[in-house]
């Protein structure tokens, strides 16, 4: 029997996605119609109902009549959006893999003005939403606001990096903000499995396990979609490495401080604390195996470019706590929460954030490389008659 090729498993995990965001778009598109207009379809509650409970579903959305009156347009825009979008995603990866670009750019444009009228939605919810009367407290709303944030800006950065004609750079950014969009399909299968693992927790209380580690997940599905797309061994004009092993080993240790807080803080937070603390901790701990393992095995196969990919990716994992800490004191004190909400907020933006910012910092390498191709190029045209200096000058 053949084991299957790296192309198998890229191809059945493109699949798999599709297939998600194909199934949860009616979802998404209806999960807010029965606000408008009781007795409407809902076919997520009608899922969850069955996947769960009927008491389950009913008695947690039951409690979002009043929050969402007030901005029942913005949501419905939001939502209906949304599931838009999940059909346009698959769409854009298979124009893009079939090399259609006229069709890809196309459905680019669409994507991204759906893009930023479905987060206009989302931000006057937001505006019009206290913290605490987000669904699950506080947490949710601080997560809702930076995902927003995020998809915004990766959308953006996509654009222009699309109209200055930096593909590789194009793709990371737009891998990133699918990856944002499709925590909300996430959310949801989750909130249907979870109970299995967990018995006994409201839907609120497994809002907030989830919460810990989605933005990890989804962050790092980006990371390795982009890194199946790009089989370049290295860059011409890229030399060095942005994150040696001085910067790699104090962000590991400046991390594991960082982590030892955390571990401290929810473990002293009572019964849920020790919960909270294993969802966000072992998603994490596989994040970090698979990209220390990628560096590793493309710094033996001599594919540099690979390497440094993923290690710029880790020293942002490794430093993602770092920021967590740092913004829980921030949370607790600036909008008034308990210690343990406020750092459950905090570790769900941690990866997010920080994934973020590497992409910013290999967008930052490829766009400096290109220029010093450029240079190089450029050099012997402007002194045609100069000679290139021997290696020892």
């Amino acid at each position: 029997m053949r084991r299957p090729t790296s192309r198998t498993w890229r191809r059945g995990a493109a699949l798999t996605v599709a297939v998600v965001c194909v199934a949860y778009a009616p979802v998404a598109m209806t999960g807010l119609w029965p606000y408008a207009r009781p007795g409407a379809p809902a076919f997520g509650e009608w899922l969850l109902s069955r996947a769960v409970s009927p008491r389950y579903a009913t008695e947690a959305l039951a409690g979002r009549i009043a929050p969402y009156r007030h901005t029942l347009v913005p949501m419905i825009l939001h939502s209906v959006l949304g599931g838009l979008l999940m059909l346009l995603g698959p769409a854009q990866l298979l124009t893009a893999a079939r090399r259609r670009t006229r069709l890809h750019r196309a459905l680019g444009v669409a994507f991204a003005v759906t893009v930023y009228a479905s987060m206009a939605g989302a931000g006057l919810y937001l505006a019009r939403t206290a913290p605490e009367d987000a669904f699950s407290g506080a947490a949710f709303w601080i997560v809702l606001a930076t995902l927003l944030v995020g998809t915004v800006a990766s959308v953006t950065c996509g654009i222009l990096a699309a109209v200055r004609g930096l593909a590789d750079v194009h793709q990371r950014w737009m891998m990133l903000c699918y990856a944002f969009l499709l925590t909300a399909p996430l959310l949801r299968l989750e909130w249907a499995g979870l109970p299995r693992l967990l018995p006994g927790l409201s839907m609120a209380e497994i809002n907030q396990v989830a919460l810990t580690h989605l933005g990890s997940v989804a962050v790092f599905g980006a990371l390795v979609a982009s890194r199946g797309r790009d089989r370049r061994r290295a860059i011409t004009g890229m030399s060095g490495s942005w994150a040696p092993p001085p910067v790699l080993a104090a962000a590991h240790v400046a991390g594991a401080a960082a982590l030892t807080w955390i571990v401290y803080i929810y473990l002293g937070s009572g019964a849920a604390g020790p919960r909270l603390l294993t969802a966000y901790l072992l998603p994490y701990a596989a994040s970090y195996a698979v990209m220390a393992a990628g560096a590793r095995r493309a710094g033996r196969q001599g594919r540099a470019w690979a390497r440094e990919e993923w290690r710029l990716h880790l020293t942002a994992l490794c430093l993602a706590p770092v920021l967590s800490a740092g913004a829980a004191p921030v949370f607790e004190h600036t909008l008034r929460l308990d210690r343990a909400t406020a750092l459950t907020a905090a570790v769900s933006i941690g990866c997010g954030v920080l994934a973020t910012a590497a992409t910013s910092v290999v967008a930052l390498r490829l766009v400096r490389a290109r220029a010093v191709r450029r240079r190089t190029a450029a050099a012997p045209a402007a002194h045609p008659g100069s000679r290139a200096p021997s290696p020892t000058a």
